[in-house]
């Protein structure tokens, strides 16, 4: 890690540019095809499993095994929307037809750099977290950028010149607006709790796990025991926020054909997946980081004491490895959650939505912002 500091600052962004597009873009293939395997669950049936390599046909366990359960069919779509013939209608604004998808990953792609994925120990004992951007406004930063992403859906809908992606780009809009308030709002009472009077001001995400790191009963506590209220307004929220059924209105295709994305296809209109997939990671991280304890294994035992317990003190690399691997488990099981919801729950109507938004979710979060605050203030006092 020394000699990559020592690198070039523009070297260093390229390399970790090209690691972020190297785990995103896998993992988020990956869940286009767990998506399907898991709708194929839910309605009891096997879903993707033909798809083989000719020399595949010849391995005697693995090959069947692989072929089973899809996994090949994540290389055959990967291929397919890579070399298909991209169709471009003839009335659409082709620049910003084309501009809209590739706008769509920069959001998707940059927020990850300031969310933490993992920790180790130092020789002091001292908690180190792993994370491209380690900034003190790491929360304000997801928020900021994020929202950035509607920008390629209203794009996508105006350049299609067609009034259903039109109308899509209008309801993502509307939503967008709806459901931020419900967001940022469930976040603050966690914020109001960790930055008491004395110390030192922080929106880092590190700083939220670090305080449900701590020893005793209400400091080894996660945040969605303490505030499930929070918790939930966040959560259902985020499902707004990425467009995932039931509050997939940009889309809607009982209505709207495809939405902001109809007149899109093969490699374009993976870009948009691509970057909803990733979305959702990022959403589930922040939900993990706030709420779950981040890469602590389980309520009331942090990172450090599981170390202890496995003796990998002075095994850093070990440590870290444990770490990614407790964080990337909670956002698995985030991700099934979403899908286990989206072949669940039945789509709302558009005026239900916006109706939840702005007369039952908004009015939640101000009244449990409202209680914490005058909670956290005595408690403080």
């Amino acid at each position: 890690m020394d000699s990559f500091f020592q690198l070039n600052p523009v070297l260093q962004a390229v390399i970790k540019a090209v690691a972020v597009i190297c785990v995103m873009f896998p993992i988020a293939g990956a869940c286009s095809m767990a998506e399907r395997k898991v709708c194929a669950w839910i309605q009891s049936r096997p879903g993707p499993n033909r798809a083989i390599p000719p020399l595949f046909r010849w391995v005697p366990v693995l090959g069947p095994f692989l072929q089973r359960i899809g996994a090949f069919h994540l290389m055959a779509d990967g291929l397919k929307f890579l070399f298909k013939e991209e169709p471009v209608p003839g009335q659409v604004n082709k620049l910003y037809f084309i501009l809209a998808p590739a706008l769509a990953m920069i959001p998707a792609l940059s927020t990850i750099t300031v969310v933490p994925f993992g920790a180790y120990l130092d020789q002091a004992g001292g908690v180190v977290p792993l994370m491209l951007a380690n900034v003190d406004v790491g929360l304000l930063a997801v928020f900021a950028v994020s929202s950035l992403g509607i920008y390629s859906i209203i794009l996508a809908g105006w350049a299609s010149n067609s009034k259903f992606p039109f109308l899509g780009a209008l309801r993502a809009s509307a939503q967008l607006i709806s459901y931020e308030l419900s967001l940022t709002l469930s976040v603050l009472p966690v914020f109001l709790w960790i930055n008491a009077p004395g110390t030192a001001g922080t929106m880092s995400l590190v700083r939220t796990v670090a305080f449900q790191s701590q020893p005793g009963f209400w400091g080894g506590a996660w945040f969605i025991f303490i505030m499930p209220l929070s918790a939930l307004i966040f959560l259902v929220a985020l499902f707004a926020e990425t467009n995932r059924q039931p509050f997939d209105m940009p889309e809607s295709e009982s209505d709207l054909v495809g939405g902001f994305h109809t007149e899109y296809g093969a490699f374009k209109w993976a870009l948009f997946f691509v970057a909803e997939y990733s979305n959702m990671i990022v959403g589930s991280s922040v939900f993990i980081l706030l709420f779950l304890g981040g890469w602590n294994p389980l309520p009331w035992i942090p990172l450090a004491t599981l170390s202890g317990w496995l003796g990998l003190g002075g095994h850093p690399v070990v440590l870290g490895a444990v770490s990614v691997l407790i964080f990337l488990g909670k956002v698995l099981a985030m991700i099934f959650f979403f899908m286990w919801v989206r072949w669940s729950v039945p789509r709302f109507r558009y005026d239900q939505v916006m109706k939840i938004g702005w007369e039952k979710l908004l009015p939640l979060a101000i009244a449990n912002l409202i209680i914490y605050a005058v909670g956290i203030a005595v408690i403080q006092k």
